[in-house]
This record gives C-alpha cells, sequence and structure tokens, in this order.
C-alpha cells in the first residue's frame, strides 16, 4: 500500500523499513525532548529499545496497518506522525492524532497542514461520520490546531489529568463529516 499526501509543506506517508531508525531517533534518542512537555505528560514515557520499535514497526507493515503514518517536510525530513485509533470501532468512534517531535517545526503550520491531510484522509478512506481528538487543556496549541481546522469542543472532563502539582481538564473535539466538507472542499489550510 502506498498512501502519499502531498501538502504545500509536509507530506504525509506510509512508515517503511528505512523510516524506523530516523523515527527512533526523533522519539527516543534524546533524554529530553519538548514534544514530551505536551503529549499527554501525565502518562509516564517509557524508553523503548531501538530492536523492540523496529519489531514492532515491522509487524505494522506486515499486517498493513496503516493506522499511524509519518509526517516528514518536503526536502524529506522526518518530523513526526499522524495516527487514529478506535475508540469503539463497532460504532465507528474513532480518535485522531498527531504529533509534530521535532520542535523547530512548530508554529509554522506544519502540525495544522498535516492534520488536515489526515482527517481529509480518514473521512475520504474509513466508513465513519465523525473524527475526535483528545487532548488536555494544557495543550493550548493542540486546541487551537483543532479549532482552526473546523474541530469543536464536544466534552471538557474537568480537573481529572494531574500534572506537575496541578489538575487539568480533559478535552474532547471533534468533527462530522459534512462539516468537514462543508468548510474545506477547495480551501487549502
Amino acid at each position: 500500500m502506498s498512501i502519499l499526501l502531498m501538502g504545500e509543506k509536509v507530506i504525509v506517508r506510509v512508515i517503511k523499513e528505512e523510516d524506523f531508525e530516523p523515527l527512533w531517533h526523533l522519539i527516543y534518542g534524546k533524554e529530553d525532548t519538548e514534544w514530551r512537555k505536551w503529549n499527554a505528560p501525565y502518562f509516564p514515557f517509557e524508553h523503548e529499545d531501538f530492536s523492540v520499535f523496529r519489531e514492532r514497526m515491522a509487524k505494522r507493515i506486515a499486517d498493513g496497518t496503516d493506522s499511524m503514518m509519518l509526517i516528514q517536510t518536503l526536502d524529506r525530513e522526518i518530523i513526526g506522525t499522524v495516527s487514529y485509533y478506535w475508540e469503539d470501532k463497532n460504532t465507528r468512534w474513532l480518535e485522531a492524532g498527531i504529533v509534530i517531535n521535532n520542535s523547530q517545526y512548530w508554529h509554522g503550520g506544519y502540525g495544522t497542514e498535516a492534520l488536515k491531510l489526515w482527517i481529509g484522509h480518514l473521512f475520504a478512506t474509513l466508513e465513519i461520520a465523525r473524527v475526535g481528538i483528545t487532548t488536555w487543556s494544557g495543550n493550548e496549541r493542540m486546541m487551537r490546531v483543532a479549532e482552526k481546522l473546523g474541530l469543536q469542543l464536544e466534552g471538557r472532563m474537568r480537573k481529572c489529568r494531574y500534572y506537575n502539582g496541578k489538575y487539568y481538564d480533559s478535552i474532547r473535539m471533534g468533527v462530522l463529516r459534512e462539516e468537514w466538507d462543508d468548510l474545506h472542499k477547495g480551501r487549502s489550510v
């Protein structure tokens, strides 16, 4: 399978075997990275040895799992991933996610464009009525990106995320297929 979503700043594509090592370094190669402070930091981050990572990723490829894709710049630098998971596959409740691991690419529209491409792809290829994201009230950038793309606040579970001695809300945002179509037909980010 060869999925390639091309934007003006990023490419979203299938992860290949030659991507395993650079992706592993992006995620696990540094002891303290800025992205970990924003990507659900209230859950412990567990280091994964490259051999385990390589095996897990190889299994994804062999299984044809396309629930995670690579984000790279137009000059082919790997900067993060987009993903989805089924909250409940029986009811077609799907949640999407994005991580831009390289903070040099924050505030430049890379994540917004990648998430737009990804949500558009999910609606185009899956029989779903809605795409949602879950974040936390401490990640204001993620909430702004979601709002910019047309996702609406659907739920706020108050003070259920505890991080660095402070309580935060869990935030659920989503967009319906018809809303997405109305907002994004023929529009760029």
